[in-house]
């Protein structure tokens, strides 16, 4: 296969994708434990590091924040419905009959219509409810001095629960889809350099 190499993703850019997964990673490990799916560091070691890995994540969050509105990478994140239909059945049907990507990526435009809808959702949806639950779960001795006294914290254990699923269905998928580039390691190598290449 020939293609066009392309510099895609700029250096904090890679250290920040890198950076969040290996966080989240964490946080569902010593998260289910907390939850008391497994035993492995034992729940109060667990706890303690679920929190300390949400504060370092949040910092991250907000340095990432103030990075993609500097740089203007916020853009990337505007939903389109442009080639939206030939991308979902690209990944349904062409993908599995060796049709080419209908989508090429590029330094201005890097996400297809369905990575930007998967990461708006990522955004509005799945990362307010684990937030908003873990740091009202975190703070649940302070309810009665906010005026939330009348809210229950098995439902806000259980919308925080919903969300990890949430996220760890997320991340399956977003692994799974790096794999259908040219090689199956291809799109991870260029979140690693910076680099892909485009099917010419």
């Amino acid at each position: 296969m020939t293609g066009e190499r392309i510099y895609v993703f700029k250096r904090f850019e890679r250290f920040w994708h890198w950076a969040q997964a290996a966080l989240i990673v964490f946080m569902a490990l010593t998260g289910f434990e907390v939850h008391g799916t497994y035993t492995l560091l034992g729940f109060e070691r667990a706890a303690d590091l679920h929190v300390t890995a949400a504060w370092t994540l949040l910092g991250l969050w907000a340095f990432a924040i103030f990075w993609h509105f500097t740089t203007g990478e916020w853009r990337q994140y505007i939903p389109t419905t442009d080639k939206l239909l030939a991308v979902a059945r690209y990944y349904s049907v062409g993908i599995f009959t060796n049709s080419p990507h209908p989508y090429k990526p590029t330094p201005f435009s890097k996400h297809n219509p369905m990575q930007r809808v998967a990461y708006l959702m990522f955004k509005l949806i799945m990362a307010p409810a684990i937030w908003i639950s873990g740091l009202l779960y975190l703070y649940y001795n302070a309810w009665a001095q906010w005026g939330l006294g009348g809210l229950d914290l098995e439902v806000v254990a259980l919308i925080h629960t919903a969300a990890a699923f949430l996220l760890v269905i997320f991340f399956i998928g977003h692994v799974y889809l790096t794999t259908t580039g040219p090689t199956v390691f291809s799109q991870i190598k260029a979140m690693i350099t910076g680099w892909d290449e485009v099917e010419e």
